[in-house]
C-alpha cells in the first residue's frame, strides 16, 4: 500500500510539473500575467523545489528496508558513474545551457526589451554529442542510487517521466526553432551519446 502511495504522490508531482510548463498553460499565463509573465519561470522553479523537498523526505521515511547491497567492485563502478553523471550535469548546466534562463533570471532581466535576435541552436560541447545531456546524466545518477524498494519504484517512474518529458520538450523546440531543430535532430542523438540519430520525417 505504501508503494502505491509513493507512486501516486510522485506521479502527481510529475503531472503537475509538466502541466505548469506545458505550451497551453504557459500561453494562458502569458495572456493573464502579461508583463509579469517574465517572473513565471522563477515561480515555476521555486514551486518545483518547494514541492520536491517534502516528497523526497516522505519517500525516505516511508521505506528504510535495504534490498540491494553492493560489493566493493560494484561500489567503485557506481561511484565512478555517479561522479561522471554529476560532472556531466554540471557541465551542461553551466556551460552548454543558459543557467540564468533556467531559473528565470534572464527573463526578468530582459522583461520589456525587444528580443528580435536570430535564434540559433547550440551544438558545441556536450550538445554536439547528445541533445539532452542533463536528462541522460540524471537517468545514470538515478540508477546508481538503488538500495530500497522505494528507490526502485521512484526511479522507474522518474525514468519514464524523463523520457516522456524529453519528447514533449522536443515538440516545444521544434515549434520554437522549426527546421533548424529538425536538422539538429538528424545530426545528434537524443538521449544516448554517440548513437546513430533516428531519421525524422
Amino acid at each position: 500500500m505504501k508503494y502505491l502511495l509513493i507512486v501516486f504522490l510522485w506521479a502527481a508531482y510529475c503531472a503537475l510539473h509538466s502541466f505548469l510548463i506545458s505550451i497551453s498553460f504557459t500561453k494562458l499565463m502569458t495572456r493573464l500575467l502579461k508583463n509579469y509573465y517574465a517572473f513565471y519561470r522563477l515561480f515555476y522553479v521555486v514551486l518545483s523545489i518547494v514541492l520536491l523537498i517534502p516528497l523526497i523526505q516522505f519517500t525516505a521515511h516511508a521505506d528504510n528496508k535495504i534490498i540491494v547491497t553492493y560489493p566493493l567492485y560494484l561500489n567503485i563502478l557506481r561511484y565512478i558513474l555517479i561522479s561522471g553523471s554529476l560532472i556531466m550535469f554540471a557541465w551542461a548546466f553551466f556551460f552548454d545551457y543558459d543557467c540564468l534562463s533556467f531559473f528565470g533570471i534572464r527573463q526578468i532581466l530582459n522583461s520589456g526589451k525587444d528580443n528580435d535576435s536570430t535564434k540559433e541552436i547550440k551544438k558545441n560541447g556536450l550538445l554536439g554529442i547528445i541533445r539532452h545531456p542533463m536528462y541522460f546524466a540524471l537517468i545514470i545518477y538515478l540508477w546508481c542510487q538503488i538500495f530500497r524498494m522505494a528507490d526502485l519504484v521512484v526511479n522507474m517512474l522518474l525514468t519514464i517521466y524523463i523520457i516522456i518529458g524529453t519528447f514533449l520538450e522536443e515538440k516545444k523546440l521544434i515549434i520554437e526553432f522549426g527546421d533548424l531543430y529538425n536538422q539538429y535532430r538528424q545530426e545528434v542523438p537524443m538521449l544516448i551519446p554517440f548513437a546513430k540519430p533516428r531519421s525524422h520525417n
